[in-house]
């Protein structure tokens, strides 16, 4: 009885509990044994449990890690293959990752993760997340994902696999189907793990190393120093097992302290170039200045290098500035297989060790050499509690900075026993250079979008495009490119070889020339990128040879050597000094002779007299905050004299100050003293009187609001009469008293002895419609009589209260 693909796909717990199983090595299964398997809801549900014998001695499937290790790295990527032996093959399949002595039930349970390398083969389980599962049930004799190592503390990790081959379904947890990685201890105690073995793989590879920093203030928050944040320029080579560029447990070289202390890779690449004959490829990439920024701004810098079979190691180290000697790297880090071929990729994640020369204990520690000089060690988060990376605890630091080496490119002929697989051989026949990207820093783009399809649908020659978007031009004056990208196409199953129904690939780079001096043979390659439809033989070629000439006056003594590098920094800092410049020996002669072509050149270099020497001083700090909190004032920025003292006086200026404008300073209401108060509004009876205050300056900028500008009180004259005969009587009287005083005063003007006055004026408008304001009168002087000896006789002026009521 067939069974179906569908129930033969395993969904995710039934491979965790079937693979725990001790007896469930290999079993075989029918219709009717799986309708009785019993289900469980967990964490991976529909689990199978298989009943069935034991298969003893069973190597027709298995499981393999790259390189065989028994150690994982926590972070580090690895390529797990699941295969099987011709002429056997499998028909589905479940790989899950678990820690030791767990059953899978929990999501605790499973260790690392996977990454699908090829979606067209493998998937996740839709059910259990964290299993690999094929994507269609069809034949096939090898799949591959990668593993990421889960992070340190996590102890051994058990990768177990389940074939399907038709009604046969094969669980291993002992031999070719499950594998063991134990955790690597981080501190190696300056004894190597595993010794470093010959390499047997052939020909040459090339690698691209491209580092990514995560060292910033969000990740790494305490005593983060903001303004010196950077990361040095990276050195290191490509080297054999003979030359050790720094490891842990050695101690430092002058090289190597150079880079710790200084961020300096000069002294560093001079030992590098030293050992020629063990170093085929110096490393070195550009520093960052700051440490870290988004990659859309800034790309991560990278570095190509190239390894053979005697200097298939690569070691380099960069340091995290400022600190006291605190650096990140890779050491002797093997890109050969055990099955003679070159790794793919490496993925690394990086935390800070100390080159065990300076004892300071903070990023901005002073100097404070260690002596005796110590051991290169890994920094942990016990070792004191000031350091930035302290944890009483003792957890893990977290990683600083990850590093990915992937292989670009393979030449010369290849001897690995174990074939690639189809993306294997894409990665490697693709262009091993790439045009560089013009694109100015100062333009931020989206994307590119997909290609259009094809303008042609035959044959004949026709465009495609794809766009991309302007987000930002930081710079005006710097132009950015076209959005638009055009490229030539054909129809679909159709290529530039007339007559050819075969897709091929663009050609990679020539191989160097086969000799060193003289006429010899260089060659390229290209793949077929799609076979016709018809099933017919692709004709077209996929290799080209043609011959080459290097350095036509060579004889069978000469040997070929490699450009001249930069001169090194002059060794005095003034007056008469020297300064260096290397180059290596890029091939031998081929006779077996000793090169006898100069590797370093030095001459001298002249710097200004020492008595005369410009000041060494450091960058300017930042601004000081301005000295107020509002409106104008000062702020300052400092530098060091960083020369010896002995050089001379330094005159140059170590503090700046400038003018700085804040928001402006609240401004408060600003009134007038309050005027007299006004004579009472009745004559008898209850009344009032009112003074007031005018408003001089308005409130600004926040400034505290204006208070009241008028203000009453009540009054009381004497008590009106109830008879309103003597009532008529009283004001009739008044008024009589009113009338002689205005003719006594009227007649001659004489209100002041010694001069008579005009009458009032009209009063003023009143200054406010409403809320209180105020109205003015005036009385100037008519006439000052000769004979008069009175200082009192000047214009008057009176002012009462209008419009008082609520606005």
């Amino acid at each position: 009885m067939r069974l179906s693909p569908a129930p033969l796909r395993l969904s995710r717990r039934p491979a965790l509990l079937a693979l725990a199983l001790p007896l469930a090595v290999a079993l075989a299964f029918s219709d009717e044994t799986l309708d009785k398997v019993p289900k469980s809801e967990g964490y991976c549900s529909r689990i199978l449990r298989a009943q069935g014998t034991r298969r003893e001695g069973y190597t027709e499937f298995s499981l393999r890690v790259e390189s065989d290790p028994d150690f994982y790295k926590p972070g580090t990527s690895y390529r797990v293959t699941l295969s099987a032996a011709t002429p056997s093959y499998f028909r589905g399949f479940t790989l899950i990752a678990l820690k030791e002595n767990r059953e899978g039930d929990k999501e605790e349970d499973h260790a690392g993760t996977f990454q699908i390398i090829d979606e067209e083969e493998t998937q996740f389980m839709s059910n259990c997340p964290v299993a690999v599962t094929e994507s269609t049930p069809r034949r096939r004799t090898r799949i591959q994902v990668f593993w990421i190592a889960p992070p340190a503390g996590t102890g051994c990790v058990i990768l177990k696999a389940s074939i399907v081959q038709k009604r046969i379904i094969y669980f291993q947890d002992e031999g070719s189907l499950t594998k063991k990685l134990c955790e690597q201890d981080s501190i190696f105690d300056g004894v190597t793990d595993k010794p470093i073995l010959d390499c047997c793989a052939c020909g040459t590879a090339k690698y691209r190393l491209t580092f990514y920093g995560n060292w910033s203030e969000k990740t790494h928050p305490k005593d983060y120093p903001r303004r010196a944040n950077h990361w040095s320029a990276i050195i290191g080579g490509s080297h054999s097992k003979n030359y050790v560029l720094w490891e842990y447990g050695g101690y430092a070289s002058e090289g190597v302290k150079q880079v710790a202390e200084l961020g300096s890779p000069v002294k560093m690449e001079e030992e590098i170039r030293q050992q020629s004959d063990e170093v085929l490829t110096v490393i070195k990439a550009k520093a960052q200045w700051p440490a870290w920024q988004p990659l859309n701004v800034r790309a991560a810098p990278s570095a190509e290098f190239s390894v053979d079979r005697t200097r298939h190691l690569m070691s380099f180290l960069t340091m995290m500035g400022p600190s006291p000697d605190w650096n990140v790297g890779l050491s002797a880090e093997d890109l050969c297989t055990k099955e003679c071929g070159w790794v793919q990729k490496v993925v690394q994640d990086l935390i800070p060790w100390d080159a065990g020369t300076d004892s300071g204990v903070t990023y901005e520690s002073p100097n404070k050499p260690t002596i005796p000089q110590e051991k290169i060690r890994p920094l942990t988060s016990l070792d004191h509690p000031q350091s930035p990376f302290y944890d009483p605890e003792g957890g893990s630091i977290t990683q600083v900075a990850r590093v990915v080496i992937e292989r670009i490119a393979r030449k010369g002929e290849q001897c690995n026993i174990v074939p690639d697989n189809v993306d294997d051989i894409v990665a490697d026949l693709a262009p091993e250079e790439k045009d560089e990207d013009d694109t100015p820093e100062t333009c931020i783009y989206s994307n590119w979008s997909p290609w259009s399809a094809c303008s042609s649908s035959t044959c004949d020659k026709g465009k495609r495009m794809r766009q991309r978007m302007l987000k930002a031009q930081l710079d005006l004056s710097v132009p950015c490119p076209d959005t638009q990208d055009f490229q030539p196409c054909m129809g679909p199953g159709c290529s530039d070889e007339e007559g050819s129904t075969c897709t091929m690939s663009e050609w990679i780079t020539w191989s160097p020339c086969s000799i060193s001096c003289g006429t010899g043979m260089r060659s390229r390659e290209r793949y077929v990128k799609q076979f016709p439809e018809d099933g017919s033989v692709c004709t077209l070629p996929t290799e080209e040879t043609e011959k080459c000439t290097v350095n036509e006056e060579c004889s069978p003594n000469s040997c070929l050597m490699t450009e001249w590098g930069e001169w090194d920094e002059c060794s005095a800092t003034c007056g008469m000094g020297m300064k260096k410049r290397h180059r290596m020996v890029k091939m031998s002669p081929v006779d077996g002779s000793m090169c006898k072509s100069e590797t370093s050149q030095t001459e001298k270099c002249m710097m200004p007299e020492c008595h005369t020497i410009p000041c060494l001083l450091s960058p300017w700090s930042e601004w000081s905050d301005c000295s107020v909190t509002c409106g104008k004032g000062m702020r300052t920025r400092q530098r060091m004299l960083k020369s010896l003292a002995e050089l001379g006086d330094c005159n140059e200026e170590l503090e700046q100050v400038e003018k700085c404008m804040l928001p402006e300073c609240p401004i408060d209401c600003e009134l007038t003293e309050w005027s007299q108060w006004s004579e009472c509004n009745k004559s008898c009876g209850k009344g009032h009187m009112i003074r007031t205050r005018v408003i001089q300056m308005e409130p600004q900028f926040g400034g505290a609001p204006c208070p009241e500008t008028v203000q009453r009180k009540k009054c009381r004259i004497r008590k009106c009469f109830r008879n309103s005969s003597i009532q008529k009587l009283r004001w009739r009287e008044d008024r009589e008293s009113r009338r002689s005083e205005q003719l006594r005063e009227e007649p001659d003007g004489e209100q002041f002895p010694g001069c008579r006055m005009r009458p009032w004026t009209a009063w003023s408008e009143c200054t406010n419609l409403c809320g209180g304001g105020i109205q003015e009168r005036y009385m100037t002087v008519k006439k000052r009589f000769k004979s008069s000896q009175f200082t009192s006789c000047k214009d008057k002026k009176e002012i009462r209260a209008c419009n008082v009521h609520p606005c």
